[in-house]
């Protein structure tokens, strides 16, 4: 079955747009046909990265999103027989979230043999309480055929509650342990080395296949970067995506 990957979280800059570039690279390198697309109406980042030809989603109808355009990509996620992984802003978490639970889109696709991914992000630090409530949300309510990724990103800090409690000791993860099918954890690494590396490369929109071959990033940044992608690659290997 070809896979269909929706990247969702309501709370902004927590690293959306940088888990989608992941599992593009990573089906990229599976020798996968994957089609990417971008359906954030503010800040459409992800259309920005030249090595996966993402298609733009325009939602906006003047100042007001209209949800019925999903119905475009939907015609696309059941008629192409492709990969997906479609990279979604904040602005229309609450849109799409409720157009794939309105309209039934987990079993529709399932239906016509496409898996579905949902992938969210935990964010420590001030996000976190946004982001608990953002996968709490989509843990309650979508349905079971939806395989459901945690990524767990301690690059803004670590993900640990005002009473000291990891993730995985948290209330929100016992109650909803059973709905998760993987986690994936973006490590907190030393800010002046690995951090600026990784800043560097989301800054030029970069996959780790250019990174080797661009000059700007110098022969350790490289190495650390090697580093990064083998660290999460295993981790998707672990979850199968």
């Amino acid at each position: 079955m070809k896979r269909v990957h929706f990247v969702l979280q309501g709370k902004g800059g927590v690293g959306k747009t940088f888990v989608a570039s992941l599992l593009a690279q990573y089906h990229q390198e599976q020798d996968r046909e994957v089609i990417c697309i971008d359906t954030d109406p503010v800040n459409a980042t992800f259309s920005g990265y030249k090595a996966f030809n993402v298609q733009r989603l325009e939602l906006m109808d003047g100042n007001e999103l209209n949800p019925r355009k999903f119905d475009q990509m939907m015609t696309l996620l059941i008629e192409q027989d492709s990969h997906f992984i479609i990279d979604n802003g904040a602005a229309s978490f609450l849109p799409l979230s409720n157009y794939l639970l309105e309209n039934d889109v987990i079993n529709l696709l399932s239906d016509n043999s496409k898996e579905v991914y949902i992938h969210t992000l935990i964010s420590g630090s001030q996000g976190l309480r946004d982001t608990l409530t953002g996968f709490s949300k989509l843990a309650e309510h979508l349905p079971e055929k939806a395989n459901l990724i945690v990524w767990l990103n301690d690059y803004f800090g670590p993900i640990v509650s005002e009473d000291g409690k990891t993730f995985e000791e948290m209330k929100v993860y016992t109650k909803h342990k059973g709905r998760i099918s993987g986690l994936i954890r973006i490590p907190r690494q030393t800010s002046s080395t690995f951090g600026q590396d990784v800043e560097m490369m989301l800054a030029h929109r970069a996959t780790f296949a250019e990174v080797k071959e661009n000059p700007i990033f110098e022969l350790m940044a490289k190495q650390r970067l090697t580093m990064v992608k083998r660290n999460l690659f295993e981790q998707m290997d672990a979850v199968a995506v």
